[in-house]
């Protein structure tokens, strides 16, 4: 099979791997047919990451299962799956726990797109070995698009995540979106269907605030902060002085998600946030668990995530297209048995 590897700033090549094989009874092998670029992914191919290459590349899509294990019992072959980020295997403690991008029964940071914590190759493969299926793989709900929920395996449940807890505690919150990429976008779109009173959008992409505006966000290229504006604040922009201007716009006691991979230091205002009193959390997201949750917001029609996908593209133009600037390509392929993966 080939797997998509990551070469050198915006360079990114087919190479060769050996089919990846059932190896126990709890295993799955699964066949990507919509798979997409994380947030994350662009400051990779732009040079910004923090693994030398190469690699293997990709950690969001859907996928049709191909083979399983004999102990499999919650997918078969020919269902259509999300395919988590991480690896967990559901049954540890942290994973019970719901904290399955901490699972003990892998190497700490396991994962999908990137060798943290072992090798697992990339979701950009024609084919990827799942070692937990039971525990990992969600099926995705007949009547969804696998194109418009290929982000599911990561952004979108992450931008479920992001706001969702936050504005059934707080009904009507006020939300404030600083953000660059597809991450921002979700959240508007979710934040205003789960009832924010006013959702503010701040990205100097002209295109990025029209489709903001789509989702009945107000918008601005650019603000000061905004003393006691918003209850809270979600930073996607990875840049700390982004986050700064998000914690200093917060109301008493606000809260502030930060789901941007901060790859150069920088300062934040202490003493600004401890005289107004606010809650920053800074984490990757234990996404298997919010899975569930997030594809049934996307079945309600609440939604519409599909409108933040750019650009829908060949599989096989991903060595070409991928390193390109796009908000959110979609990269499919036909896994019929007439057409299987080699």
């Amino acid at each position: 099979m080939r797997e998509l590897t990551y070469v050198g700033r915006r360079t990114v090549e087919w190479r060769e791997a050996p089919d990846p094989r059932v190896r126990s009874a709890g295993e799955a092998i699964v066949a990507p047919v919509a798979a997409t670029s994380c947030d994350v992914d662009s400051a990779i191919l732009a040079g910004h990451g923090f693994i030398d290459p190469p690699f293997a590349l990709g950690h969001e899509c859907v996928a049709r299962v191909v083979e399983i294990g004999d102990a499999v019992t919650t997918v078969a072959p020919g269902d259509l799956v999300v395919v988590p980020w991480s690896i967990s295997c559901g049954t540890c403690e942290n994973c019970r726990a719901g904290l399955t991008a901490h699972c003990t029964a892998v190497p700490h940071m396991a994962m999908y797109g990137a060798p943290i914590g072992g090798s697992w190759g990339g979701l950009f493969s024609d084919l990827v070995r799942v070692p937990y299926a039971d525990a990992m793989l969600v099926p995705l709900p007949a009547g969804l698009d696998p194109v418009a929920m290929a982000s599911a395996s990561d952004n979108w449940s992450l931008s479920w995540r992001l706001v969702a807890p936050h504005l059934k505690a707080r009904p009507g919150a006020r939300v404030l979106v600083v953000a660059r990429g597809s991450i921002g976008l979700y959240v508007c779109d979710i934040a205003r269907a789960l009832g924010a009173s006013d959702v503010l959008y701040v990205d100097p992409d002209r295109e990025h605030r029209s489709l903001a505006e789509s989702y009945g966000a107000r918008t601005a290229e650019a603000v000061e902060p905004i003393r006691h504006g918003f209850d809270l604040a979600v930073e996607a922009t990875g840049r700390v002085d982004q986050l700064a201007l998000a914690v200093k716009s917060l109301a008493p006691e606000g809260i502030c998600e930060s789901a941007g991979n901060h790859f150069r230091p920088g300062e934040l205002p202490l003493l600004d946030m401890y005289l107004t009193g606010v809650t920053l959390r800074i984490a990757r997201d234990n996404v298997r668990a919010h899975i569930p949750d997030a594809l049934a917001l996307a079945a309600s029609g609440s939604v519409a995530p599909e409108r933040v996908v750019s650009r829908v593209l060949d599989w096989e133009q991903l060595p070409e297209a991928l390193p390109e600037k796009h908000l959110k390509p979609v990269f499919v392929r036909d896994t019929s048995p007439s057409r299987r993966a080699r």
